[in-house]
């Protein structure tokens, strides 16, 4: 249905879980006893249809998380057991207890020796990449991404396919079963990760009315897809899954922004944001926030898909569609420069195939509306402006860290 351009994707590997139980404890003891790494991400994925094999003792604790967490953060060059004590705050005799249960299960391994200042040579251990995988898909209106991932969040294996989400459901879950499987080839998966304009429901993977495609209201898409392939399911909307990717670091090993807070706009067939607050992505309540294409700048402007006037989607994309991309930029900056100002934010990152194809545009034209802002403020910092990493894949790559960053401690929200 699509190319492929695939790489040595190693084992099948040894994940075959993700973390159970709720809430996050820090014990010091192996387990914790408070908790576990889990989030909603990990309750989604948890008992859905079809979950293969068995939840890993190994990753049921918080404690097991933060371990797991700092050798994905060491990279190849590995970390001590005494450095994971010292960073952690766990006992060394906790450490040992969950690094060996690691080994154990493939999913950590000694990379050699270190000198240490007294007594024998350390042993230093490192994250097995190829010990797991998971697959994400990118829905977009018009075109379909599909990632398959590493434990690190690397991409080794890449699908690109036509789509049409007005098609219907059968042949959207159908197109989208058919790329996944057309990437495992024999690995076993944690699971599916699927992004897609929103409105819809995170918890519980139902769709709301995507915005020109009314017909979606009310699809379970996750259960249908789960259902589909016999494996976990995460849905969420395209943002909120690029700015998880940005905020972990997908495949790098840390993100850019540290425990900080952002704002990934996405100007592609249509436009939304992603909000990272502290380090978390923020929801909201209702799992609905970032619709910030549908805040109304004008309230006799053209009419929106959506059915109010005025949206800066429209006004962005009809200046778009009539190449005046310096009018777009500037409206994407009014946009922008109203997340600052609610938000305080000090990061605005820029993503989606509109941006990525004039990057520099769009970058100095919503720069100079929050630089005009700050100017007019006083007293005030000019708030950065960047095009966000992972390029046209990037939200396919944040859509995998829907099933990977729970067994990091890292998918809270």
């Amino acid at each position: 249905m699509g190319r492929v351009n695939r790489t040595d994707v190693g084992g099948s590997g040894g994940v075959t879980g993700v973390p159970g139980g709720s809430g996050r404890g820090s014990g010091a003891g192996e387990t914790g006893g408070a908790g576990s790494a889990g989030s909603a991400e990990a309750a989604a994925v948890v008992g859905g249809p079809g979950t293969p094999g068995v939840n890993l003792p190994a990753l049921r604790s918080h404690n097991a998380a933060l371990v797991l967490d700092l050798l994905r953060m060491a990279g190849a060059a590995g970390i001590s057991r005494l450095e994971l004590a010292e960073r952690t705050g766990l006992t060394p005799q906790a450490v040992s207890k969950i690094t060996a249960r690691l080994r154990a299960e493939g999913l950590a391994a000694e990379a050699g020796r270190r000198a240490s200042t007294g007594g024998k040579p350390r042993t230093v251990l490192r994250l097995v990449p190829e010990a797991g995988h998971a697959v994400g898909l990118h829905l977009d209106r018009d075109e379909l991404t599909a990632v398959l991932c590493d434990l690190t969040g690397a991409v080794v294996a890449e699908r690109r396919a036509p789509l049409d989400l007005g098609a219907g459901a059968d042949a959207v879950v159908e197109g989208a079963a058919g790329e996944a499987e057309a990437l495992l080839g024999g690995v076993s998966p944690l699971g599916v990760g699927v992004a897609l304009p929103g409105p819809l429901d995170h918890t519980l993977g139902v769709l709301h009315r995507v915005t020109g495609f009314p017909e979606w209201d009310g699809f379970a898409l996750r259960d249908a897809l789960a259902g589909r392939l016999g494996l976990p399911v995460v849905v969420d909307k395209d943002t909120n899954a690029a700015a998880l990717g940005v905020a972990v670091g997908a495949g790098s090993g840390s993100g850019p922004v540290g425990g900080g807070s952002f704002a990934y706009l996405h100007l592609g067939t249509g436009l939304g944001a992603g909000l990272v607050i502290g380090g978390t992505v923020h929801r909201g309540a209702r799992t609905g926030a970032g619709e910030f294409g549908h805040q109304v700048i004008q309230l006799d402007g053209p009419l929106c898909e959506c059915g109010n006037r005025g949206c800066i989607e429209v006004l962005c994309l009809d200046a778009v569609g009539r190449g005046t991309l310096d009018e777009a930029a500037r409206v994407l900056g009014a946009g922008a420069a109203n997340l600052v100002g609610l938000l305080d934010i000090d990061l605005v990152l820029l993503g989606g195939r509109t941006v990525a194809a004039h990057e520099e545009v769009f970058v100095r034209g919503v720069g100079a509306v929050l630089g005009e802002r700050a100017r007019r403020e006083g007293g005030g910092t000019a708030i950065s402006v960047g095009v966000a990493p992972g390029g046209a894949r990037g939200v396919a790559e944040g859509a995998a860290q829907l099933l990977l960053a729970p067994l990091f401690g890292r998918g809270d929200g």
